[in-house]
């Protein structure tokens, strides 16, 4: 019985129910300082970033981050867990972050006050943390209910140039083209989404057993930077970067307007 409610706490509270993510250890540090919602020097004076998260990066919604990761770090020591490549080419530490048995990105994510932003070498407990933000997505938690992070439309995404942004439509073209793969939401050329899938891209969405090949009529969510240099273009580099939402038209429920509902909860 115990066990049971142990089960249905942690279900109200973290929404999706996964085993743990694979992380590969990495020791244990201490902290010095938090310089913003994802990123702190550590005591031997490294830089660690956070890894698979955005955090908002101006008004409250920064400053509501760094104070909640500032709270999940001050009980001592933290953990370092690795999801891939353990270092970035500023040289900065790339790391999951455990205090105790609180997975740091994962509450930042269930709280809503950042994003997923993967990387195509780090990878690992990719799956759980797209989870824990579509939860609170569906609940409007944190930058959730703020219209500045909305999941965008395709049409007219160019205004976003320059930005992360996660973009939600229906894929009207599949188009190949000397080995990079072209996928677009049709409407005017200039000003609507076109996603680019290059050959290794590709080939690590067949390893992971997705072709984008069968996207054509279906309902996606994608993320990235989006490049406004010719069209506005995001360039797909890891198969969790697209999410299938629906193979109909209609719309996926996370995405629709209103309260949350209690069936949402597990994402």
């Amino acid at each position: 019985m115990r066990g049971f409610v142990l089960a249905i706490v942690f279900f109200m509270t973290w929404g999706p129910v996964f085993a743990e993510p694979a992380f590969m250890p990495g020791g244990a540090v201490t902290v010095a300082s938090v310089i913003d919602g994802d990123t702190v020097t550590l005591s031997d004076g490294r830089t660690l970033r956070l890894v698979g998260i955005d955090a908002p990066t101006r008004g409250v919604p920064a400053v509501t981050a760094k104070s909640a990761l500032m709270e999940l770090l001050k009980g001592g020591p933290i953990e370092l867990r690795f999801a891939g490549n353990p270092r970035d080419r500023q040289g900065r530490v790339l790391a999951q972050v455990y205090v105790g048995d609180v997975w740091v990105e994962g509450e930042l994510l269930r709280r809503g006050l950042v994003r997923v932003r993967s990387t195509a070498d780090n990878r690992i407990g990719m799956p759980e943390m797209l989870a824990l933000e579509r939860a609170a997505r569906r609940y409007r938690r944190g930058i959730w209910a703020d219209p500045a992070y909305a999941v965008r439309p395709p049409d007219g995404i160019g205004k976003f140039a320059g930005s992360f942004q996660i973009v939600s439509g229906t894929v009207a073209n599949v188009t190949p083209s000397s080995g990079i793969m072209f996928l677009d939401f049709g409407g005017d050329r200039r000003n609507t989404l076109a996603i680019t899938i290059d050959a290794d891209a590709l080939k690590l969405c067949r390893d992971a057993g997705f072709d984008p090949r069968t996207l054509k009529g279906q309902s996606i969510l994608v993320r990235g930077f989006i490049d406004g240099f010719a069209r506005p273009r995001l360039a797909v580099t890891h198969p969790e970067q697209i999410e299938i939402l629906s193979r109909s038209k209609k719309k996926a429920r996370d995405l629709r307007p209103g309260p949350a509902r209690k069936d949402d909860a597990a994402g």
